[in-house]
């Protein structure tokens, strides 16, 4: 559930870290996180957990959250302001939900940390879930040394409880320096907490229902490189059981697993030059090349479907096998579907089409082999963001469009 619900940044109550010292011994090496302005890095996690109500299992649930992080500002003591923006895809399967795919959520997060790991960041914020871990001592550590550090999780509870900031839970975590990888430049260390919280009956508003306990574990194992100052990747083991005022008990359990990778800048002038020219060459009708805030747009306009459908012509599907070759220069870059419609119908009826659409296009990507499942991400807008008017024929063909990005962030 941590991964579930706890999707936004809420205020961070800092705290001083505190640290136990459970072996002696010549330390080697100094972990700290090092930051410099305007570097920029994406974070991929992957969620498998089964979701439990009252004991019996709802649903299993994959969730893929998208991070790219701006370093915008360095201070002194050299900690630094990052910004976030976390996409997330969820994938629900269970007898209680049928199946069900949510795409496309976008959140943004400022927050500043210091270069031993500790967070500072306000309420309006819900992401990341995880704060203060890891958490460095200002020593240097060898292989078998411990230490303790103070971290809490802030959840994301507004569509269960209408909970407007973030439910905090503190934790004690327990760090072990394990060492170098034998093969390779990585330092490995483990990272464990319990949660076991009690809201007091004072404390608990008057409202319908409100989470009143909750307790759990994360058993992280964390790969740290030492000369970027960051980490590479990590796996995890967790369980978080949450009891509400109505006697509701949710359990979500499951493994998690993230890493951290560079990406190649698209929205550059000559990316957009070549695309073009390389659109114009294969001959590809109605499709035009832009650079935004996110990467370098194609645009497949009057993309053709079955009628009131999200079945692709195989005219387009031809189309899209060329647009696939030209997506072959950004292999390590993730890509963005969105669909749009004209103004035909209901609003209801065009965000699901807008949607369906873009998963329709989604998929055929996948199946050709562009992007695995966790590397596309889709979105539909319906027919909120017109490119042209919606009063003529031309115009709404235009307007019937799919938009593929090369993300840059």
């Amino acid at each position: 559930m941590k991964k579930l619900v706890a999707v936004i940044f809420g205020a961070l109550i800092v705290q001083t870290p505190f640290f136990s010292q459970e072996q002696a011994g010549d330390s080697s090496v100094q972990f700290e996180f090092k930051y410099k302005k305007n570097d920029r890095y994406r974070i991929l996690s992957t969620v498998n957990e089964d979701v439990f109500i009252n004991g019996e299992k709802s649903h299993h649930a994959l969730i893929v959250n998208r991070v790219t992080a701006r370093v915008t500002e360095t201070d002194e003591t050299g900690g630094g302001i990052t910004e976030c923006t976390f996409m997330t895809t969820e994938d629900s399967t269970g007898s209680r939900t049928g199946a069900k795919f949510s795409y496309g959520e976008e959140y943004k997060s400022v927050f500043h940390r210091t270069k031993n790991g500790i967070y500072t960041i306000s309420d309006e914020y819900f992401m990341p879930t995880v704060r203060d871990v890891p958490v460095f001592p200002d020593k240097k550590l060898s292989p078998g040394d411990k230490w303790t550090a103070r971290g809490h999780e802030a959840h994301d509870l507004r569509r269960i409880f209408g909970l407007e900031t973030p439910y905090k839970v503190p934790f004690v975590a327990e760090y072990e320096y394990i060492g170098k990888e034998e093969e390779g430049n990585l330092h490995v260390f483990k990272v464990k907490y319990n949660m076991k919280m009690k809201v007091p009956q004072n404390q608990i508003p008057q409202t319908e229902d409100y989470p009143v306990a909750m307790n759990g574990f994360s058993d992280e194992t964390v790969f740290w490189d030492l000369e970027k100052g960051a980490i590479d990747h990590y796996s995890e083991n967790f369980r978080i059981i949450m009891e509400t005022a109505t006697g509701v008990v949710l359990e979500f359990s499951g493994t998690a697993q993230a890493e951290v990778t560079e990406f190649e800048r698209t929205a550059t002038e000559e990316n957009l030059s070549a695309v073009q020219n390389k659109v114009s060459d294969m001959g590809i009708q109605n499709v035009t090349v832009s650079k935004g805030e996110k990467g370098l747009t194609l645009s497949l306009e009057d993309i053709k479907f079955q009628a009131d459908s999200a079945e692709l012509l195989d005219s387009e599907k031809m189309k899209l096998e060329q647009i696939a070759q030209i997506l072959e220069a950004w292999p390590e870059n993730d890509i963005l579907v969105t669909g749009h419609t004209a103004l035909a119908g209901t609003a209801k009826m065009r965000q699901e089409l807008s949607e369906q659409r873009a998963r329709a296009v989604a998929d055929y990507m996948i199946l050709l082999g562009v992007r695995d499942r966790f590397h596309i991400f889709t979105q539909g807008f319906g027919a909120t963001r017109p490119v042209a008017p919606n009063t003529t024929e031309e115009g709404k063909a235009r307007n019937r469009r799919v938009e593929i990005t090369i993300m840059d962030n």
